[in-house]
């Protein structure tokens, strides 16, 4: 605020405050674009989500899991992959994060070497950073379409090393508070903002039935790319198999079984391997275009992306991010909590998501309807993308035109959201 009073004084000496509103509602990404230059998002599937280190993916590499979504999207709309100006594919566990994988994956969907991809690591948030780099390529005018993915094998890659640091960070408590573990940031903020055990494992036990519903119900059928496989088994044997239905949903889970799990990460603790999110592997890909050029080419518009954020938190709190991204998106989009039918907030720990949801008032049937990261998983890199592809395919279900919010924490302190508008049937 305090730089639009400086430009405001410049550009108008009298400085009325009526210049700073006009320069406040032009602030980048915030203006509003006529109808055909509107980044809309024209489909998007994913794999389901495998359990990582024992479920049907842990001897899939991420390559592979990346190219079965991104030929599916395009297979689907009948779109040549030529015709991209840009691939984008989140991800936080491969070396460099990913770079070379991901052209791999590019060659072996069939993707000519014309068309370029490179990789985002914004942790928890990489496949939703991924979409908001090719939209903001699309709003300069730099590309008309491009694939927003995301892809993680915690199978293969675990989280280690932090890298080369420097000794200074001891004497910086932000600086060293990035290193503090994810479980010990859940408990924080159960501690620092009153988040019960008993909260955490109910909100833990609606992640999980809600899922059971959506999984029974077929809802998932149709954003799941079947993948066929092969499986080593301990023995060494090996078989193929066709994975088609997300591994982490527990639909005999109870109130009771989720009471007597001990904490995991300190011994008195509220935060458990039942109301955390799970440790897992999968892929997402998501079509985006400007409207104009989508509509030109006769494809389908399944959302509009109405306004993005990413904020910066303390990092010993991390998981409050998404309680003060979603406002600041909200706003890009001229909208309230009050508007939005449907809320898809990543479950990296209960805590954190009971401390948003309820920080914001948002009523509980509005969050996650079809189970979250605690009950299908959370794959890093691909999660952010994942959560776009149900969203819009929830608000599709529901056939009217409606309002839908993504949004996540993010490791060492962000939170990123997204508004998407679905224009109806």
């Amino acid at each position: 605020m305090n730089r639009l009073k400086v430009i405001s004084g410049h550009l108008f000496p009298g400085g009325s405050s009526e210049h700073v509103r006009v320069l406040r509602s032009t602030e980048c990404g915030s203006s509003v674009p006529s109808s055909g230059e509107e980044v809309v998002v024209v489909h998007g599937r994913r794999t389901a989500i495998g359990k990582a280190k024992r479920g049907s993916f842990k001897d899939t590499t991420p390559d592979e899991l990346l190219s079965a979504v991104m030929t599916a999207v395009l297979t689907d709309v009948g779109l040549s992959p030529d015709q991209l100006g840009d691939v984008c594919v989140g991800n936080v566990l491969q070396p460099g994060a990913g770079a070379l994988m991901v052209r791999v994956a590019h060659f072996l969907s069939g993707f000519p070497e014309t068309v370029p991809v490179y990789t985002v690591n914004r942790q928890c948030s990489s496949g939703l950073q991924a979409l908001f780099n090719i939209a903001g390529a699309i709003r300069s005018g730099s590309i008309d379409l491009g694939l927003a993915c995301g892809v993680e094998s915690m199978s293969l890659r675990s989280i280690g090393n932090p890298g080369d640091l420097s000794s200074r960070l001891a004497d910086n408590d932000k600086a060293r508070d990035c290193l503090i573990p994810m479980g010990i940031t859940s408990e924080n903020v159960a501690e620092r903002f009153g988040v019960s055990r008993e909260k955490q494992d109910k909100f833990a036990l609606n992640s999980q039935l809600k899922a059971a519903k959506a999984q029974n119900l077929g809802r998932f059928d149709q954003e799941i790319v079947p993948i066929s496989v092969t499986v080593t088994d301990d023995s060494g044997n090996e078989r193929r198999m066709v994975v088609r239905k997300d591994e982490g949903i527990r639909a005999g889970t109870t109130l009771e079984g989720l009471s007597r799990l001990r904490p995991a990460f300190k011994p008195d603790g509220s935060t458990t391997a039942g109301n955390s999110s799970q440790v897992s592997d999968g892929a997402a890909a998501v079509l985006l275009g400007r409207r104009s050029a989508v509509e030109a080419l006769g494809l389908p518009v399944l959302g509009i992306l109405r306004g993005s954020a990413v904020v910066g938190v303390p990092p010993d709190v991390m998981g409050i991010g998404p309680a003060l991204a979603i406002p600041a998106a909200l706003r890009q989009a001229g909208l309230t909590v009050d508007d939005i039918d449907v809320f898809e907030i990543n479950e990296a720990f209960a805590s954190q998501a009971v401390y948003c949801v309820e920080k914001l008032g948002i009523p509980l049937e509005k969050v996650n309807p079809n189970g979250g990261a605690i009950a299908l998983g959370h794959p890093l890199g691909c999660t952010g993308a994942r959560q776009v592809v149900t969203l819009l395919n929830e608000l599709r279900r529901r056939g009217r035109r409606a309002y839908g919010v993504v949004s996540m924490c993010i490791g060492t302190g962000m939170g990123a959201a997204a508004v998407f508008e679905f224009p109806g049937l």
